[in-house]
C-alpha cells in the first residue's frame, strides 16, 4: 500500500510511547496496547498490538478483515488457535518466547494464555488494526436471525447470549462466577501433549442434532 509521508514536516513523528494508548484492560494483568498510525503518523502499512494475559485468559474469537497477524510470545506461554477455512478444522499451536504463529487476514482465531505474566506482540501488515469480534456478532446479529436461519427457538438463543457483552475482547469477565477452571485446566493439558509446534486438529462441524421443538419463524 502506498502511502505518502511528508517526512519533512514538522508534525512527523517518529517515537512513540506504547503505554500510553491502552485499547482495552481487563484488570492490571490483562489488557491490549494498542500501536497503529493514528499514534504515529509515520507508519507506513504497519502497527501492532501489544497483549498483556494472566493464565487462562483469553483473547476472544475475533479476525482481522483488513491485514494478516503474526503472534510473537515475548514472555510466558500462549495457545493460538485457528480455524483455516479451507480445511474447516481447528489448529493449536503452542508458543513460548522467541516463537511466533502466522494467522492469515481474514481467518477467525483466538489466543488462551497458559502461564501467567504472558506478553504477546501482534504485527500486522495494515495501519491500523482493524477487527471483528465473536461478542459483536453474537449480540448484534439480531436474534430472529440467527434463530430462522439455524432452526433454533429464538428465545432460547435470547438467553444463551444474555451475558455475552459486546467488545469483549478478554475473557472470561471479571465478574464471571461460572469460569470453569477444569475446561481451561484440560485445554491446556490437551495442548501440552502434542508433539512440539505440531497443531492440535479436530474437526470444526459437529454432528447434527435434532431439535426437538418446532421453531417460530419471522413473518415476511
Amino acid at each position: 500500500m502506498a502511502v505518502n509521508i511528508d517526512y519533512t514536516s514538522p508534525s512527523a513523528q517518529y517515537a512513540f510511547d506504547v503505554n500510553t494508548s491502552t485499547l482495552f484492560k481487563k484488570d492490571n494483568n490483562n489488557y491490549i496496547n494498542v500501536l497503529g498510525v493514528q499514534q504515529l503518523n509515520t507508519l507506513d502499512n504497519v502497527s501492532l498490538l501489544d497483549i498483556f494475559l494472566s493464565n487462562h485468559n483469553i483473547v476472544e474469537p475475533h479476525y482481522h478483515q483488513n491485514a494478516a497477524e503474526l503472534v510473537y510470545c515475548i514472555s510466558g506461554a500462549v495457545t493460538v488457535s485457528i480455524l483455516n477455512p479451507f480445511t474447516k478444522c481447528i489448529l493449536n499451536y503452542s508458543i513460548t518466547p522467541g516463537q511466533v504463529v502466522n494467522v492469515p487476514q481474514g481467518w477467525w482465531h483466538y489466543e488462551m494464555a497458559t502461564a501467567d505474566n504472558t506478553h504477546l506482540l501482534a504485527i500486522f501488515n495494515a495501519p491500523t488494526p482493524e477487527v471483528i469480534l465473536g461478542s459483536d456478532i453474537l449480540k448484534f446479529t439480531p436474534a430472529n436471525i440467527m434463530a430462522y436461519t439455524y432452526c433454533m427457538d429464538e428465545h432460547t438463543w435470547k438467553q444463551a447470549i444474555a451475558q455475552v457483552k459486546p467488545s469483549t475482547y478478554i475473557g472470561p469477565y471479571a465478574d464471571c462466577h461460572r469460569i470453569n477452571q477444569h475446561f481451561a485446566q484440560q485445554y491446556s493439558n490437551q495442548v501440552y501433549q502434542q508433539r512440539y509446534m505440531q497443531p492440535y486438529v479436530q474437526p470444526y462441524f459437529q454432528p447434527y442434532q435434532q431439535i426437538p421443538y418446532m421453531p417460530q419463524y419471522p413473518q415476511y
